[in-house]
């Protein structure tokens, strides 16, 4: 079986319901929801969330919300891994084998149906433990400054402080859209940044994070351009 699975915490600090808010005119979830649909490879596409609205929402788009996390997997510090695995067991214990788990973000309205089956063709003939999606940094990270105690700026890598930008390595990181795992992976609780993971590199303007309001604010406003120019997200 090709599980999908979404965690949607009811609670969020910084933006307030964030997973079922609207967005782009439909509860935030829905377009995650819609783009597993879409992509045709799963076999069960699963909410994971401890809250009732959450999860008649997520039935009202399409989904199943089987279950309700417990606890002691619904805080602010609950890492992805063992929320997927969670979910993994359960679908084992009540529906069948798992051969692989897609962990799909509740606030990811830019993931691509075409690029969830690109994650998951990457990790069949990988064979590694985790696929996902990167973008690169629009800017040399090893070019990157902190600011000092004293408020002062310094590099974090003064080592480069001469090299021609084009002369560093280029640098990407996780879009935070999704995570194609085998179910071993997942259960073994491997790390997902690492040796065992193959990326997947899409466009920068489909790599938008979403923690802030300012965020929401610049992802609805982004939504709207691409959308209105008939360009894919």
């Amino acid at each position: 079986m090709r599980l999908a699975v979404i965690p949607a915490r009811g609670g969020s600090k910084r933006i307030p319901r964030k997973n079922i808010k609207a967005f782009a005119g439909q509860p935030m979830i829905a377009w995650s929801i819609a783009a597993a649909k879409q992509a045709g490879i799963f076999d069960r596409i699963i909410v994971t969330t401890d809250d009732e609205e959450v999860a008649s929402i997520a039935e009202a788009e399409g989904a199943e919300a089987p279950f309700r996390r417990p606890a002691d997997l619904a805080d602010d510090h609950t890492p992805t891994v063992p929320v997927i695995g969670h979910a993994i067991d359960w679908v084992e214990e009540n529906w069948g084998t798992v051969d692989a788990a897609c962990c799909l973000y509740a606030t990811a309205p830019f993931v691509s149906s075409d690029d969830l089956v690109a994650g998951l063709k990457l990790l069949e003939d990988s064979e590694a433990d985790y696929a996902f999606p990167v973008t690169s940094f629009p800017f040399p990270v090893q070019r990157a400054a902190k600011i000092t105690a004293d408020g002062r700026l310094a590099m974090l890598s003064p080592e480069h402080a001469l090299t021609r930008s084009q002369d560093l390595e280029e640098t990407y990181h996780d879009v935070g859209q999704f995570y194609w795992g085998t179910k071993a992976a997942w259960l073994e609780g491997r790390t997902i940044i690492g040796p065992g993971a193959v990326p997947l590199i899409i466009p920068r303007h489909r790599a938008q994070d979403i923690d802030t309001p300012e965020d929401w604010e610049r992802a609805e406003l982004m939504f709207q351009v691409l959308a209105g120019q008939g360009v894919s997200t």
